[in-house]
């Protein structure tokens, strides 16, 4: 049975998704937003103890492959998670990689 093209593009695009997440810092960032915050680039690389071009080059891929979503309020960009079913990835790998105790 051949995959449909809905299905190939489907799959492409989760494994973008994957890819871009797959980084320790975009990880602790997702962590960071995976209960539905919105926070901006400064709030981020304050929590995180990087630098805020770091922050953003990091936030800029996420959102590229739509991980993330923004929304501009004044001066503030603030970014949030585009689905909240994501975090489960994040929640998911803490259990994955804990030591048993």
């Amino acid at each position: 049975m051949q995959k449909s093209e809905f299905q190939e593009n489907h799959l492409e695009k989760a494994s973008e998704m994957l890819k871009a997440m797959a980084h320790p810092l975009r990880i602790s960032i997702l962590d960071f937003l995976k209960n539905g915050d919105k926070m901006t680039v400064t709030q981020i690389h304050e929590y995180l103890g990087i630098e805020q071009s770091t922050t953003s080059h990091h936030l800029g891929i996420l959102k590229d492959k739509g991980v993330l979503c923004s929304k501009r309020d004044g001066k503030n960009t603030y970014y949030y998670l585009k689905n909240l079913v994501l975090g489960q990835i994040i929640d998911c790998m803490e259990c994955c990689t804990c030591e048993e105790q």
